[in-house]
């Protein structure tokens, strides 16, 4: 993997939106403009963490490389080099996919 050229500040993360599904369950073929937005990818950058009151920095719970699900409208899509990026904050993660 190339080297990211962002850096995420505080508890904000940079992750890597899977791709949309292309077709449903049952395999009907969704058009673009049907397509929901994904809501789970990989964790590509992560920031020092949040800054507290007693100007120590929170410790972050997710890493590098962690898969997880986040807010369906949660963050701010980016691109960057012609790729799509999701840049949130760790409280909208909803969870880390354990493998």
């Amino acid at each position: 993997m190339a080297k990211l050229n962002i850096s995420p500040l505080d508890d904000r993360i940079v992750v890597e939106q899977n791709e949309a599904e292309e077709k449903t369950a049952g395999g009907i073929l969704l058009p673009e403009n049907a397509k929901e937005k994904p809501t789970r990818g990989k964790v590509l950058a992560t920031g020092p963490g949040k800054m507290m009151e007693t100007g120590s920095r929170g410790k972050m719970s997710v890493r590098v490389g962690d898969e997880v699900f986040y807010g369906k409208y949660s963050g701010t899509e980016v691109t960057l080099d012609g790729k799509k990026y999701t840049v949130l904050r760790e409280t909208d993660v909803l969870a880390v996919i354990e493998k």
